[in-house]
């Protein structure tokens, strides 16, 4: 019997640990840890961090403005993911972020009326068909990088190097190098309107999420975009419409960077062609593979892109928070892209599969 209860324990020991070891080697344990690392810090570093109030109806809180702050960043991310998971790259999305948030504000404005004898702001267009040309321009942004990627065969980086310094140039001319201010109090909805206590926008966010989960685990796209970013020769010939596939990639990208920028315009009231979206790229390609997605294209990971935007932001909150110079911020991102390339590479792999081969 006592042989018998050792056995029992041995077993479950060893089902545990396996339970363990699975858990520590989950794709997602490194960038959870790393986001628990980053909040455990600002809990010690930073008072009242976790401390959450409830004030007019609204929560507000050190997390909810990350969770906020951080939501034009996870559209991007989620857009960027598909693009790396078949071997692409986009860089011009801070330049589509420019042209959609500068379309909406110069079609919305804000007219003074009055309207029984009080004042108000309307909008110089219904603001339903200013969204819709915001996102159109955007939608027609990811067009053309899917042309010269999938039709022309550009490599990605150069054919989205074209948009992001002509978007950007296109917008900068749009507003004559100036700022224009949005006075339509419905349009400030979208960055900084609360819907059941919450933030709009990661209602937005959450939206966009859970689409994009069904299409990648209901359907055939998610095993598609997958097969494309490992082999996209093989991926053709076993019947897969690669470059219609490449082309959707795109334009989804730039759907989800136009959104992001109706929220960042919409945040501050106004349209910046000069600084809305700049290097919004970046982050979104560091929030991407510091999530799990591989550079090398096929294996991605939605859940762990929008976990790679918290991290940023969070890193982000926490240097300005501790009267960091911003220019550490910088510094810090780059040193992350460093080791997460680093961690990603083959010889890298193959040295770790070498030392753990000999401790075995």
């Amino acid at each position: 019997m006592n042989s018998n209860l050792v056995s029992n324990r041995t077993a479950f020991s060893g089902a545990a640990a396996n339970r363990l070891r699975r858990a520590l080697f989950h794709p997602l344990s490194r960038p959870l840890g790393a986001l628990a690392v980053l909040l455990l810090i600002d809990f010690f570093m930073i008072p009242g961090f976790f401390r959450i109030e409830m004030k007019d109806g609204h929560l507000y809180g050190s997390v909810i403005d990350i969770v906020n702050r951080a939501a034009p960043l996870m559209l991007a991310a989620l857009g960027m993911t598909l693009v790396i998971a078949t071997r692409g790259i986009d860089i011009s999305v801070g330049a589509v972020v420019a042209i959609s948030g500068t379309i909406a504000a110069m079609l919305i404005g804000g007219t003074m009326v009055v309207n029984n004898g009080v004042p108000e702001y309307v909008s110089n267009i219904p603001m339903g068909w200013a969204l819709a040309a915001a996102l159109g321009v955007a939608l027609l942004c990811g067009a053309w990088n899917g042309l010269l990627v999938a039709t022309l065969g550009l490599q990605p980086i150069i054919a989205t190097l074209i948009l992001m310094v002509a978007g950007r140039g296109l917008a900068q001319l749009l507003t004559d190098g100036q700022i224009i201010t949005v006075y339509y109090k419905p349009f400030f909805y979208l960055g900084s309107g609360y819907l059941w206590g919450l933030p709009f926008s990661l209602f937005i966010v959450a939206g966009m999420f859970v689409v994009l989960a069904l299409l990648m685990r209901k359907t055939a796209l998610g095993l598609f975009i997958q097969s494309v970013g490992i082999n996209p020769v093989a991926s053709r010939l076993a019947g897969i419409r690669t470059a219609a596939l490449i082309f959707f990639v795109y334009i989804f990208c730039s759907l989800c960077a136009g959104l992001a920028g109706l929220m960042i315009s919409a945040n501050i009231k106004s349209a910046d062609a000069n600084n809305a979206g700049l290097l919004l790229e970046l982050d979104a390609i560091l929030a991407v593979t510091l999530g799990g997605t591989s550079l090398a294209g096929g294996k991605f990971s939605l859940v762990g892109s929008v976990i790679g935007a918290l991290i940023i932001q969070a890193l982000t909150y926490t240097i300005y928070s501790l009267g960091v110079p911003p220019e550490v911020n910088m510094v810090v991102k780059s040193v992350v892209v460093f080791l997460v390339c680093l961690s990603q590479s083959p010889e890298f792999r193959r040295l770790r599969l070498f030392k753990s081969g000999n401790q075995a």
